[in-house]
């Protein structure tokens, strides 16, 4: 079966490896030790930590269509917004009667705007079946009607970047608007509980990080599998000589949707772990800038490789909550020139800097080196 081949590749089984390791490792920190230990981890750190293994799966899902099949989109902000919106829908009809103006059905922002029902598009989601379903399907849908236009026009290059920029912008200026529903410029956010579990326990918080490497470790799994397939093999012909493919028989279009599609899912359900573990979803998600950032953390750890992306990901977002705190004001620019250096020295990222040093390590060395030496 083509999910199981992944399994069987060493470097698969080295990630997930290190990666149930980790989350083994901070959950025993976090249970075992005393709070004044030194190696004892906050639910604060648990909490952060999740947040960069959502990021983590984000910038996997990019890595699967930017690295694999060539499509640089610059507008994956967008799915992981709308898988957000749908998780904090369900957050927000969880509330009820507790919120600041006691109604039953209408969330707080609602009954401030004097809106007298609730939306046709807001019915369901007081079910979590039908909230985690919307997690996939809002976004699978988005992409799967953009792409479908796209592809089958034949838009690829710096023009279809374009356009999923202007996609992400368009859906972020909507939901500002308070007639749509979403909250505005504040969002969703007050959220109290999930699954009938308290937000604000640590246990809670505790299992939204493990769910989200497990999330992780399926996604990536996923991703490889499509790569490691027929289908990956199709991918990258297509990313490396689109006409040649269509010659010899692919419908490209049809390979370059679904891959499209199934990147957008796995962006919607990173959106939806990120929610609740950070407390509020707002329009800024759907920020032009913020998909730019998931392409460096992208390029940072090394396209068509997946882990790369993972490393790329955790990497300039715990710089990111470093330097913000050091130097707020300069941390853009910082992250501008260490995308110019990666790009400059690095042009295969973290991941390709030590696939080339095992590679020089594992290559014997000949008669006349060892002469040299």
């Amino acid at each position: 079966m083509w999910l199981t081949r992944p399994l069987r590749e060493r470097s698969t089984q080295l990630f997930l490896g290190v990666l149930f390791a980790a989350l083994i490792v901070v959950t025993a920190l976090h249970l075992l030790m005393p709070q004044d230990s030194a190696l004892y981890v906050s639910s604060y750190t648990v909490t952060l930590l999740g947040k960069y293994l959502c990021y983590a799966l984000l910038a996997v899902a990019v890595d699967l269509v930017w690295g694999y099949l060539g499509i640089l989109s610059l507008g994956h902000g967008a799915f992981f917004a709308l898988g957000g919106y749908a998780m904090g829908m369900y957050l927000m009809r969880q509330i009820g009667d507790r919120g600041v103006y006691g109604d039953p059905l209408l969330p707080d922002f609602m009954v401030f705007l004097n809106w007298q029902e609730l939306p046709w598009y807001w019915l369901g989601f007081d079910m979590a079946w039908f909230a985690f379903i919307m997690v996939l399907l809002a976004p699978g849908l988005l992409a799967l009607v953009f792409g479908f236009l796209a592809f089958r026009s034949r838009v690829t290059g710096v023009y279809l970047s374009i356009i999923t920029q202007a996609l992400t912008f368009a859906l972020m200026l909507a939901f500002f608007r308070n007639e749509m529903g979403f909250g505005g410029n504040n969002g969703l956010t007050d959220f109290k509980d999930l699954l009938g579990f308290d937000l604000r326990t640590d246990a809670t918080r505790l299992g939204l990080f493990l769910a989200t490497g497990i999330a992780l470790a399926i996604g990536y799994v996923v991703c490889r599998g499509i790569v490691t397939s027929k289908l990956g093999r199709v991918s990258v012909a297509c990313r490396d000589a689109e006409a040649r493919t269509r010659f010899l028989g692919y419908r490209v279009e049809r390979v370059q949707l679904f891959v499209f599609v199934v990147s957008a899912m796995l962006a919607g359900v990173a959106g939806a772990l990120y929610v609740p573990q950070v407390g509020i979803i707002n329009p800024s998600e759907f920020s032009p800038l913020f998909s730019i950032e998931v392409v460096v953390w992208v390029a940072l750890g090394g396209r068509a490789t997946l882990y790369g992306a993972v490393i790329g990901a955790i990497l300039v977002n715990y710089g990111k909550t470093v330097f913000t705190g050091i130097m707020p004001d300069a941390w853009l620019f910082a992250l501008g020139g260490l995308f110019v250096l990666v790009t400059v020295f690095l042009p295969k990222g973290i991941a390709g800097l030590l696939f080339t040093r095992k590679k020089t390590k594992d290559e014997p060395t000949t008669p006349a080196q060892e002469a040299t030496a």
